[in-house]
């Protein structure tokens, strides 16, 4: 096989990267000062960290999503995978901003996000510092339930996180450099266990950050809707970065409709499984008719949280399912994007509809909840920033990879 190019700098990202990486810091750092305004004010502190924890779990999971995609694509190859590689790195390695996000939770936000809620309808006691009659919550809160504990295993996580980012990402910076190289069984051999403890991982996370929050309340598939949503989330994000660059070089040649119709097969294949995943949730725990399990349902289906509900089967399953059944639809950058964003948007609707509930029990639309707008636009304006700025710091191909000059040849084919 002959090389078909030998200079990375042809594959650097366009200068527009650098405007938009402006244009989010300035967006970050404008609603972030906004947040901590809100966080320094004692009425509305806590309503600060229950938006801070929907934001931080939402783009934490285009994160972590963005390093099991590509930690699939190491394990399966395709093309697919190849044209986004340089955008999942970039993302994935947005973790240690995250990992430093997650100390305001630790550090301030446990007593409002883990001291119960007790409303005199469906309230329920939280395990910090719990003192009560139930001796299951009692027991719990003495040994896997403790800030220690919580602490201890947050950061187990986010050090097997980084772990995983940090030897990809240096792996895939040897291929900017000749020679041309294979080293995708290099890959594999991190990849394959690594998608293992990604699955362990943020099972056990979503449990400790968002299911204790009712500590009575428990769900076998409650890790996987959140491994789905993630992957989901990460691959509409690359829809969209992609749709960013793709006016300009070298992604211009790059992107070819083949590569955008498998990303719109692989959108699909995750909003089946969420949905699916999600409906067996609902439906095992709804037969079983046990009151704790089943009051989790009972309090997101009544008092105004049901229109909510109702709008995450229609406008996260049913419609964008009934789109990308269209080929024509996956393979036309400018629809794709179009749902792509719109299923971002609907991943913050599921994480507000998973977490809010558990802290009110109707759904009210007053200015409170515009902190759940502008805490997550304040988390995603930094994300924004620092992924831009990792994109530009690589070419956009490892192009002395066997596989991506496989895959340049095939695109220089195409392009002729």
């Amino acid at each position: 096989m002959t090389v078909v190019r030998t200079n990375a700098a042809e594959f650097a990202a366009p200068e527009a990267v650098n405007a938009i990486y402006q244009r989010s810091l300035g967006i970050g750092l404008l609603f972030g000062v906004a947040s901590l305004i809100f966080a320094l004010v004692p009425s509305t502190r806590e309503q600060f960290f229950h938006a801070y924890l929907i934001g931080f779990m939402l783009w934490l999971g285009v994160s972590l999503g963005s390093m099991a995609v590509l930690m699939i694509q190491h394990l399966t190859g395709g093309k697919w995978g190849m044209v986004i590689r340089r955008q999942l790195e970039a993302a994935m390695n947005v973790l240690p901003m995250m990992a430093v996000l997650f100390i305001p939770i630790a550090a301030a936000g446990l007593p409002y996000l883990y001291n119960g809620n007790h409303e005199s309808v469906g309230g329920w006691p939280g395990w910090l510092h719990y003192q009560g009659p139930d001796a299951h919550l009692t027991a719990m809160s003495h040994s896997y339930l403790t800030v220690g504990g919580y602490i201890g295993r947050g950061a187990i996580y986010f050090a097997i996180w980084l772990g995983l980012a940090f030897v990809l990402s240096r792996w895939s910076a040897e291929q900017d450099q000749p020679p041309v190289q294979n080293l995708s069984p290099r890959f594999r051999t991190i990849a394959a266990p690594g998608v293992i403890l990604y699955a362990f991982t943020i099972s056990f996370a979503v449990i400790d950050w968002v299911m204790s929050i009712d500590p009575h309340w428990y769900s076998t598939i409650f890790g996987f809707i959140f491994i789905v949503g993630e992957c989901l989330s990460a691959l509409c994000m690359m829809v969209v970065i992609e749709r960013i660059l793709v006016p300009y070089r070298p992604m211009a040649f790059l992107l070819k409709p083949k590569e955008v119709h498998d990303h719109g097969k692989l959108i699909l294949t995750f909003v089946l499984l969420w949905a699916y995943f999600s409906f067996a949730q609902l439906l095992i725990i709804w037969a079983g008719n046990l009151p704790m399990e089943i009051r989790f349902f009972t309090r997101r289906l009544y008092s105004g949280w049901e229109v909510m509900g109702l709008g995450l089967v229609i406008f996260h399953f049913a419609i964008p399912f009934l789109f990308l059944l269209s080929r024509p639809f996956k393979q036309n950058p400018r629809s794709l994007v179009r749902l792509a964003a719109w299923l971002l948007f609907m991943r913050f609707i599921d994480l507000f509809w998973y977490i809010e509930p558990s802290f009110h029990k109707a759904l009210r639309l007053d200015w409170g909840y515009l902190l759940d707008l502008i805490v997550p636009v304040a988390i995603g304006g930094l994300w924004l920033a620092l992924f831009f700025r990792n994109l530009r710091s690589r070419p956009l191909l490892p192009v002395y990879d066997l596989h991506a000059q496989e895959f340049l040849e095939y695109v220089g084919a195409a392009h002729d």
